[in-house]
């Protein structure tokens, strides 16, 4: 199933014909809810599995634009659009469930009430508006098993058994270097058991944040113990420190081990405190470098809601065009 950085038409393309090797591909929602449901048969023909295949829901596909409604009705349509999707399909179904006991599995991507994301692990937002998280009472009753995609963090959902996300199989940012799983689900009748899985760790990940007296201790003992893990070091000590890349650089010299960031957290906080052009993109978002050009023209607070709204859906109108921006 497609997820929010997949392009649909790209794997809807090579549909039929992978269908001929059994693989199933739903890139995008269509008038037909038969079109994402598979009824998945064991090697002697009888049903055993019912799978909702719901992919992505885009905007677009799950909501009609209204003439001159608010940012409060426009996320209420969404969250009321990715709810009569999910009943449309599970009532569906129902009607493939031959016996009372064939259990039924949805899939999804999307972004669950309370679910935990890291810091830096690209995470984004899907919808335009701050109510971007679908609680736990738009998925039916009759799903037995459901399988999330988008948060990495492997986790339950509402403390559920039976609904979580798998998380990524690698890290995706180092705020991610905690254990990786993958999910086994085992049903006994339309009762799921739940096994994780560890992912083994083939690239160890650290992150080394604090004063330089606690890096430098972290970077000499690294160096000695032989380990050889990627590194991203945070510098937030007291001390204005210019030359922290040569100091790091000169620790790490001939060690097996590779930096891949710096953040010198106390010259970005320099730089905002004098407010000049000293910020850097990877200290900025979209939206906050917005609010500045905002602030910049002068623009007056009445007129500032609108245009934010608007650079909102153009910048997510963007993304659903190109996902890899």
């Amino acid at each position: 199933v497609a997820g929010n950085h997949d392009s649909p038409s790209f794997l809807t393309a090579p549909k039929e014909l992978l269908r001929a090797l059994n693989v199933h591909v739903v890139g995008a929602i269509t008038d037909n809810p038969e079109h994402e449901i598979l009824r998945l048969d064991g090697p002697g023909g009888e049903p055993e599995l019912i799978v909702c295949a719901v992919p992505y829901l885009r905007d677009r596909d799950i909501r009609v634009v209204e003439p001159g409604e608010s940012i409060e009705d426009k996320e209420r349509n969404l969250i009321d659009g990715i709810r009569r999707h999910y009943a449309a399909i599970s009532a569906q179904a129902e009607t493939y469930r031959t016996r009372p006991d064939l259990p039924i599995l949805a899939t999804g991507h999307l972004f669950a009430s309370g679910g935990q994301t890291a810091d830096g692990d690209g995470v984004r937002q899907l919808y335009v508006g701050s109510l971007a998280q679908v609680t736990a009472d738009c998925f039916p009753d009759n799903i037995d098993y459901l399988a999330l995609g988008h948060l990495h963090i492997p986790q339950k959902i509402g403390g559920s058994e039976t609904r979580r996300y798998s998380g990524s199989p690698v890290p995706m940012g180092f705020g991610e270097r905690g254990a990786k799983s993958v999910c086994l689900v085992d049903f006994a009748g339309r009762q799921a058991s739940v096994e994780c899985l560890p992912v083994p760790v083939f690239q160890e990940l650290e992150r080394i944040e604090g004063a330089w007296e606690a890096i430098e201790s972290r970077l000499k003992a690294i160096a000695a113990g032989g380990g050889h893990p990627w590194l991203e070091i945070i510098y937030t000590g007291s001390k204005l420190i210019s030359d922290l890349r040569d100091r790091v650089e000169a620790l790490t010299a001939g060690a097996d081990m590779e930096v891949l960031r710096i953040k010198n957290a106390r010259i970005m906080e320099r730089a905002l405190e004098r407010d000049d052009d000293a910020d850097t993109l990877d200290a900025l978002d979209v939206y906050e470098v917005f609010e500045r050009c905002l602030a910049a023209h002068g623009v007056p607070d009445e007129q500032r809601p609108d245009l934010r709204l608007a650079y909102r859906e153009t910048v997510a109108s963007f993304l659903e065009e190109d996902p890899h921006a």
